[in-house]
């Protein structure tokens, strides 16, 4: 069976990760960023716990066009 994948521009796929990160209740308001590497994205920032850090990976699973996710996410404890 053949895969068939959709290439997306960079700013579309900037946009849907803006969004789904904005939209994701385990991640949204925290200081997340992310930048976009060809098809692959990089996180980075700070989250309060390794099951937000996870969460903010997951959402992202979902974007078509979307790489590898690298999450460098690091966990504050307040």
């Amino acid at each position: 069976m053949n895969k068939f994948y959709i290439l997306h521009s960079a700013e579309q796929l900037h946009d849907r990760i803006h969004l789904t990160l904005s939209r994701d209740p385990y991640v949204g308001g925290r200081p997340v960023k992310f930048e976009l590497i060809d098809h692959d994205v990089l996180l980075t920032g700070s989250v309060r716990s390794y099951f937000q850090k996870q969460m903010a990976q997951e959402s992202l699973r979902g974007i078509e066009g979307l790489g590898r996710v690298v999450n460098q996410l690091e966990v504050v404890r307040i």
